[in-house]
Formats: C-alpha cells, sequence, structure tokens
C-alpha cells in the first residue's frame, strides 16, 4: 500500500480517485471503475456511493462502447448510468495537488516491474509520470527478446494504480539504435525532450 493508501485508508479510493482526476471529462460505471482501478465490483461500488455522498463525483448517463468477441465486428454502444468528477467541488484542487501529484511507483518499483518482460537494455519514462503532457509516448523499452504480452499486462497494472491509460513503445535493441543513427522522429521526440531514464545501458544521445 503506497504512503496515499495508508492516509485515506482505502487503496482502492486512492485508485478511484486518480482514475477520475486524470480524466475529468469522462463518465465510467461501476463495472468500468472496477476494471480499470483493478478493484472488485463491491469495492468499487462502495467508495463511489461515498466520493458521491461528499461531492466529489455525481451520477452521469452515457454511452457506453461494448466490445464483442469478434474483433472485426463493431463495437456496439449502450446507454449507461455513470459517475463523472464534479468539476465544481471546492475539494478537487486540493485533491488534485495531494492524489494526482503523489506518483504511487517509485522509479525502481518501476523498472522491477518490467524484469520479465525481456533483457531490458533501456527503459525511459515521460508523459504523466513527470507532468510532460505533450510526450510523444509514457514509457519507450529497448531491448532483446521482449515480451509484448508481459509488457502490456505490467503496463495495465500501473494504469490501474495511476489512473491513467499509458501509451509506450517497445523496441529491440538494435532497431533501436538503427533508429537513433537515422534520427528517427519518433525517437528524437522521446530523447530530445524531458523523460526519465530508469535503465540506460546503451548511453545513447
Amino acid at each position: 500500500m503506497d504512503p496515499l493508501g495508508k492516509l485515506f485508508g482505502s487503496q482502492a479510493r486512492v485508485k478511484i480517485l486518480r482514475l477520475f482526476l486524470l480524466n475529468p471529462l469522462e463518465a465510467f460505471d461501476v463495472a468500468m471503475v472496477a476494471e480499470k482501478s483493478k478493484v472488485s465490483t463491491t469495492e468499487a461500488r462502495r467508495e463511489l456511493a461515498l466520493l458521491k455522498s461528499v461531492g466529489i463525483v455525481s451520477t452521469k448517463a452515457f454511452t457506453k462502447e461494448i466490445t464483442t468477441k469478434n474483433k472485426d465486428a463493431k463495437p456496439k454502444r449502450k446507454r449507461a448510468s455513470g459517475f463523472l468528477l464534479k468539476s465544481a467541488s471546492s475539494l478537487l484542487s486540493a485533491l488534485k495537488n495531494l492524489v494526482v501529484s503523489e506518483m504511487p511507483l517509485r522509479r525502481d518499483e518501476i523498472a522491477s516491474r518490467f524484469k520479465t518482460a525481456g533483457k531490458i537494455k533501456f527503459l525511459a519514462i515521460s508523459g504523466v509520470f513527470i507532468d510532460e503532457p505533450e510526450a510523444r509516448v509514457d514509457v519507450l523499452i529497448v531491448g532483446d527478446d521482449l515480451k509484448k504480452r508481459t509488457i502490456e499486462s505490467v503496463l495495465r497494472s500501473i494504469e490501474a494504480e495511476i489512473g491513467k491509460e499509458l501509451s509506450y513503445g517497445a523496441l529491440e535493441t538494435q532497431e533501436f539504435l538503427y533508429r537513433v543513427s537515422v534520427y528517427d522522429k519518433f525517437v528524437r521526440d522521446v530523447l530530445d525532450f524531458r523523460h526519465d531514464r530508469i535503465i540506460d545501458k546503451l548511453g545513447v544521445e
């Protein structure tokens, strides 16, 4: 449990707060909150009721996209009842400063999460991790024998903790070094702008 979870008395509450604070214009129903925050439906329902009672979220009817087992079929849409961040709440400013600015994962914890994703040679974070909204990606991973499913699984677990969907790039070492050599725009957009190198065994500039 991170420090804020201890302070609030509920890790689920912190995750759900982050979800709404970082996605202020999006509505979520109970099932979506449970899935995105990786909490049980019971916890999601209980915490949403509490947040509504103190005026942080309000109920909202919205159109929900329903995915089907057939990947080629167009997603279906239906009306649903959910919750939306209450922008007029007097608590928002204080909550943003406390909940959003306090990143739940340390640098070494992020590195540890990806240790089974392949032979990582370079791992950089940007975007939501360092408050850089214009960043091309939140995470760039470079290595050998990278495991896409493992990488995506780790990213989903981190998303649940920080409350925001993450964008990422994953490149094999040889391809990355080639892109560096030809000044590839995607790679330069990451390396030339503000980022934090958690792992760097390549020493690229």
